[in-house]
């Protein structure tokens, strides 16, 4: 029988084997299809490192903002020391302030000059992108690392796929001031009634 917490995972996801968990390079970050890629990050794990230890997240709720002519995305202001970041080769965080009180974590995508990013909203266990950050004790001394091991802060393939009856898609969040066009872009993934996951601590 498989342990409680391998048990309730599978319920989530389908399960190919046991392969050896994999250190997703930036490289793989540089598609230019921002919401494909979003829905690809379902699954995929989010480890956070510090003097404390290693904590593993399985990451459950993601929003795509996709280059300068969308207007929910910082680049539709142009580029500016703020978006500066999101101008560059995808694979490296983007952490900003949001209302002055939530740092919100997003891991820029795409090629050089096609600024577009993946707004990590939530992970197992952990609802909500201030709550997230706050929790992994994320800040903007992280904004523009590259998404490596060393940062302390990067993303992993543990072979786990994402059932597509799983997933559920709909409009962002809290964007209503992009014009209804945008606002409604199904660019919001997440996963429909599944179960919380522990985090794993190693």
């Amino acid at each position: 029988m498989l342990p409680p917490q391998r048990r309730l995972a599978s319920c989530i996801f389908l399960f190919h084997g046991a392969p050896m968990p994999r250190v997703i390079p930036p490289a793989e970050f540089q598609s230019e299809n921002t919401a494909k890629l979003a829905r690809s990050l379902l699954g995929k794990v989010l480890v956070r490192t510090t003097k404390a230890g290693r904590t593993e997240y399985i990451i459950t709720e993601v929003e795509a903002y996709h280059t300068e002519k969308d207007l929910a995305c910082h680049a539709a202001k142009g580029r500016t020391r703020r978006t500066e970041v999101l101008y560059q080769p995808g694979g490296r965080w983007y952490v900003y302030l949001c209302y002055g009180i939530h740092e919100m974590l997003n891991l820029v995508t795409g090629p050089a000059e096609h600024p577009a990013a993946v707004l990590i909203r939530g992970v197992d266990g952990i609802v909500g992108p201030g709550r997230l950050t706050k929790r992994l004790e994320i800040g903007r001394a992280l904004n523009g690392m590259s998404a490596v091991p060393k940062s302390g802060l990067h993303l992993e393939d543990h072979g786990l796929v994402v059932a597509k009856h799983r997933v559920k898609t709909g409009p962002r969040v809290g964007i209503d001031y992009a014009g209804e066009v945008w606002a409604a872009k199904p660019w919001r993934f997440q996963y429909e009634h599944s179960p919380a996951v522990v985090g794993r601590d190693r």
